[in-house]
């Protein structure tokens, strides 16, 4: 879900002499994948609808076409391309009031601009409630183990929390948290999370780009479509009723109204004292129809079956989906082509099973996995984690791609996250033959660790990396990488201007993917199991299957 580009940049169409020989893949069959995926015909590939049935056949044609066997779901004793995926679809139908109450004054808060509503995910077939009172709950986090408890007590039902983006320790870069890298506390997924454990009736979450990562364009984008969920047991157990977020300058204002001063009770949310604040006389009302059903959606799914130990495997993912159809841009635009963000990943997997398909057999399975609904919360990648077509105890590794850079080549390369294990230490090992140097995770405190499809994998022991490209660029340095970078996260993510161009090269990802290639093929070929490092967080889940491996 992140990326490094512009596409006013120009840069040399020449790759830089390589170190190391790497399988010969072509960048105009990546650019031609990628200008496929993300044309308007796909319509955004969103999950269950007409673009995914596209990128479905599309996918697992061009599996079929490289020499990869179907690796999905068994049927009749045999493996098919796709393995199902039930999901939870929740869209807001008709219109939607919203009503804030404040200081003796009456505003209608409209869908988008000072607040961004998601479709109710609780199973609620009608979001209908009137003049809920408003708490403000720090960063929202309860965290018995750093003895930190932003609740303290307060009976959050029947009333909607407001709460900050990231951890606590944000802004001071120091604390309890581990300073500016973000920890899953930071995630709005855990606050949702929270609220529900919490018993509230709904949460809303503060946007400020810096710790968010993002604008109000892609928060807007994001939360305002249909929603997706996997399919649970107790829905309300993970999701309060009503949940969204709401710009910084409205909040501030909101708590002017209530006779409270936003700055400065977001520091004191900062310390372990922090403790909640009713806004006095702030109520919201909200009403809503909201259409829920289940679908089926398809993770793509090829392989290359190992000659010596089949049952072993090495996984290399990415999600094929993004925003589907949404509300028009400035031009008009209402497909999200999402041509970085995953297309570049996509092809890139059809790219590597190629090379490996067209290369000597390896000893261990291949499996090269497209995940779907991955922009609703990491879905599909969570769902196979809970229901593998091959066992994670003898899974070696997961090597993801996700929003890869079509430009030149690099001097580095980064990850999402910087977690210590073996695996990571091999690809950085395996990069230097390609003169790349390890660039750790740039911005940590943007919690890409927790963004992208490995880590249902990692939470469960698997080792996994989410590789993304470098930004010290060959031809414009540093410079020109950071300057792309941010361009293309304030202009084109998660929003239709995520096309591709023609202009790319794509030279660059050709010595990504040579890289990823290596990697993958000497664990392949190898005995190894890398692990996870001694004192990390996931070693425990992996230890605990390791009879299961030889």
């Amino acid at each position: 879900m992140k990326s490094y580009l512009a596409p006013l940049l120009l840069v040399s169409l020449v790759p830089c002499a390589q170190a190391a020989d790497g399988p010969a893949i072509d960048p105009k069959l990546l650019s031609e994948e990628v200008k496929t995926l993300s044309s308007d015909a796909f319509e955004g590939r969103g999950p269950a609808t007409a673009g995914e049935t596209k990128t479905v056949e599309y996918l697992s044609a061009q599996f079929k076409a490289v020499g990869l066997a179907p690796g999905g779901d068994l049927k009749n004793g045999k493996r098919e391309w796709t393995q199902a995926v039930p999901l939870a679809r929740s869209e807001i139908q008709g219109p939607i009031k919203l009503e804030l109450k404040a200081g003796g004054m009456e505003q209608l808060l409209k869908q988008g601009e000072e607040i961004a509503v998601r479709a109710a995910q609780d199973g609620s077939a009608q979001v209908s409630f009137e003049d809920v009172p408003l708490v403000f709950a720090g960063y929202g986090v309860k965290a018995p183990e750093r003895n930190w408890d932003d609740f303290k007590g307060v009976d959050l039902k029947g009333k909607i929390a407001i709460v900050l983006i990231n951890d606590p320790d944000f802004e001071t870069g120091k604390g309890d948290f581990g300073g500016k890298a973000m920890t899953y506390y930071g995630r709005w997924t855990y606050k949702y999370e929270e609220a529900a454990r919490q018993g509230a009736k709904g949460l809303l979450i503060v946007h400020e780009t810096a710790p968010a990562s993002y604008g109000w364009a892609t928060v807007k984008n994001s939360n305002t479509n249909t929603m997706f969920d996997i399919v649970r047991d107790k829905p309300a157990a993970a999701h309060p009723a009503f949940e969204g977020w709401i710009q910084r300058d409205f909040a501030v204002d909101l708590f002017k109204k209530s006779g409270l001063d936003f700055d400065a009770l977001k520091k004191q949310a900062q310390t372990r004292e922090f403790k909640p604040v009713v806004l006095k006389d702030a109520t919201l009302s909200a009403n809503y129809a909201v259409n829920r059903e289940v679908i089926t959606s398809h993770n793509v799914v090829g392989r290359l079956e190992g000659t010596k130990r089949p049952d072993e495997t090495i996984v290399y993912s990415g999600h094929w989906d993004h925003l589907g159809v949404g509300a028009p841009d400035a031009k008009g635009d209402k497909i999200y082509n999402g041509a970085v963000d995953n297309a570049t990943g996509i092809a890139s997997l059809i790219e590597l099973g190629r090379a490996f398909a067209k290369g000597p057999k390896p000893e261990r399975s291949i499996v090269f996995l497209a995940v779907t609904a991955e922009e609703k919360g990491l879905l599909g990648s969570e769902y196979y984690s809970a229901n593998p077509l091959y066992p994670l105890a003898s899974t070696v590794a997961v090597l993801n791609v996700d929003a890869l850079s079509p430009y030149g080549p690099t001097r580095n390369f980064t990850t999402s996250g910087s977690a210590k294990q073996e695996l990571l230490d091999q690809l950085v090992e395996t990069a230097k033959k390609w003169n790349l140097a390890y660039e750790t995770d740039p911005k940590p405190e943007a919690g890409h660790f927790f963004r992208s499809d490995h880590f249902p994998f990692a939470k469960r022991g698997v080792p996994a990396i989410s590789y993304g490209s470098g930004d010290d660029w060959i031809d414009g340095g540093v410079e020109a990488g950071k300057k792309a970078e941010d361009a293309y996260t304030a202009d084109r993510y998660h929003q239709p201007a995520d096309e591709w161009e023609a202009s790319w090269p794509f030279t660059g990802l050709v010595r990504d993917l040579q890289v990823l290639h290596a990697v993958g093929a000497d664990l392949a070929n190898s005995t190894r199991w890398p692990n996870w490092d001694a004192n990390s967080e996931f070693r425990a889940a992996r230890d605990a299957t390791a009879a299961q491996r030889k």
